[in-house]
């Protein structure tokens, strides 16, 4: 069976970027302006935007010293240490994001400016933007913080840190400029992110907005309503959402995604986060989450929505997603034969959760690791047609059996370093089942060896 042209144009890209260069680190944001934190892609790890530039250059927000440094470094053919999680996956000798990212329409365009430059420009603007304006939550999932959830912050505030080896989620960590900017309050990254906007807009490919929970902020639909009076016909406009929010508001938002689609944009693509197919298991993982509104908004979003949209399920890979993902892929087998006629309208992605590291995959026995090979053998045998929509495309597979290769690499850890991790997963979720009031053991039975072993490392270290 041929290749996908998206993995071919990551193995295209894999041959020009050389050993280091990754156009997202120019033509890619991701901004956090409660926290005023940025990277490129969701790997490396976020750093502060400087507010002083702002006021003279919005543009500042993406083009900080510290992203310069690692341009210049990547020119040099030199590998940033901050982008590891790239440099391990292709270490195994897996196509990385890297190759992906770059080898995309968005990023590929720009490829020999990117290449001739000096890496210390202030002037790039870019054509993939990822912005969480608000903390606003209405669920607490597991592995999130109060820097990203007002509803994880109020818990904290209330009952303090998880007593986890370093204490987890701890309120005191929270103060100062890791503090979250609350959206009744004066914020210096949203004010110069509006100044910005009309300069980033037209070079715009791809804006994603996230959270926070997006369908509960006010700047969700002033980005609508910019769109809606200066309609961008080649622009792709993407929401992030745990898709479980209060009834009214989601038919607030579903009827704005319904004008947008109908005339003013190429294509809209709404992401949904989960990470299991069973019902418990969901909403455990993402304490607040109503599965079945969750499951009706999904029906009535393709059904409804029929034009220019898709809908991509980010299943965030973490020890408790394993024993739920076949069950989770088989629904979105089911979602493809349902409404995907003329095009893919449903899709999904398996990025990597690396922290907090007690939930991490590589903790976990061979024996889950044995589990997902079986999934993706199962994948094997519904690859997709080249003519038709049903089925797994090779790069879906591929990815997670590079999760898998990832996940197995953690036989290699320090025994010591697993104990401790093993030791804080049995700290975290008994903490979080008294404080819920939710039953680990009786939401997975199937892991009472696994959760008794922790339980050990927890009592005897």
């Amino acid at each position: 069976m041929s290749k996908s042209d998206f993995m071919s144009s990551a193995e295209d890209m894999r041959d020009k970027l050389g050993p280091a260069l990754c156009l997202a680190k120019w033509q890619q944001v991701s901004l956090h302006l409660p926290t005023g934190l940025t990277n490129s892609c969701y790997h490396p790890p976020l750093h502060q935007i400087p507010v002083e530039p702002l006021e003279t250059n919005p543009g500042a927000l993406h083009n900080t010293e510290h992203k310069k440094q690692q341009r210049v470094i990547m020119l040099k053919n030199e590998r940033p240490s901050e982008c590891n999680y790239c440099w391990t996956q292709e270490d195994l000798g897996n196509l990385s994001d890297r190759h992906y990212r770059s080898g995309e329409p968005w990023a590929a365009e720009h490829y020999a400016t990117i290449k001739n430059s000096t890496g210390v420009e202030d002037d790039v603007v870019p054509s993939y933007v990822e912005v969480n304006f608000s903390s606003a939550c209405n669920l607490r999932c597991s592995y999130c913080s109060p820097q990203y959830s007002s509803s994880w912050a109020d818990e904290s505030s209330r009952y303090g840190a998880y007593p986890t080896s370093v204490p987890h989620n701890s309120p005191d960590y929270f103060v100062g400029q890791r503090r979250p900017i609350p959206a009744r309050e004066y914020n210096p990254y949203v004010e110069a992110f509006w100044e910005w906007f009309p300069t980033l807009y037209p070079q715009l490919k791809h804006f994603r907005m996230t959270g926070g929970e997006p369908l509960m902020d006010r700047n969700t639909y002033r980005v609508f309503d910019y769109v809606l009076a200066l309609p961008k016909p080649d622009l792709h406009l993407n929401v992030t959402s745990n898709f479980s929010v209060e009834p009214k508001l989601y038919d607030k938002y579903h009827d704005y995604v319904k004008r947008l689609c109908d005339t003013q944009i190429e294509h809209f693509m709404q992401y949904v986060s989960l990470d299991t197919g069973i019902h418990e298991h969901a909403e455990y993982v993402r304490d607040g989450l109503v599965y079945n509104r969750l499951f009706e908004n999904v029906h009535r979003f393709l059904d409804k929505i029929p034009n220019r949209n898709s809908l991509t399920f980010i299943i965030t890979m973490n020890n408790l997603s394993v024993l739920g993902l076949q069950n989770l892929l088989q629904w979105i087998l089911e979602l493809r034969r349902l409404y995907s006629k003329t095009y893919q309208r449903v899709w999904f992605d398996t990025p990597l959760l690396r922290t907090p590291t007690w939930q991490s995959l590589q903790i976990l026995p061979a024996v889950y690791a044995d589990r997902l090979e079986r999934v993706a053998d199962w994948m094997e045998l519904n690859l997709m047609p080249e003519d038709g929509y049903v089925g797994f495309k090779d790069y879906e597979i591929q990815r997670l059996r590079r999760d898998i290769d990832w996940m197995r690499a953690g036989s290699k850890l320090d025994p010591d370093y697993v104990k401790l991790q093993r030791a804080d997963f049995y700290r975290f979720f008994n903490e979080h089942d008294k404080r819920r009031h939710t039953d680990f053991l009786a939401t997975f039975p199937q892991m009472k060896e696994f959760w008794e072993e922790c339980r050990y490392h927890a009592q005897n270290q």
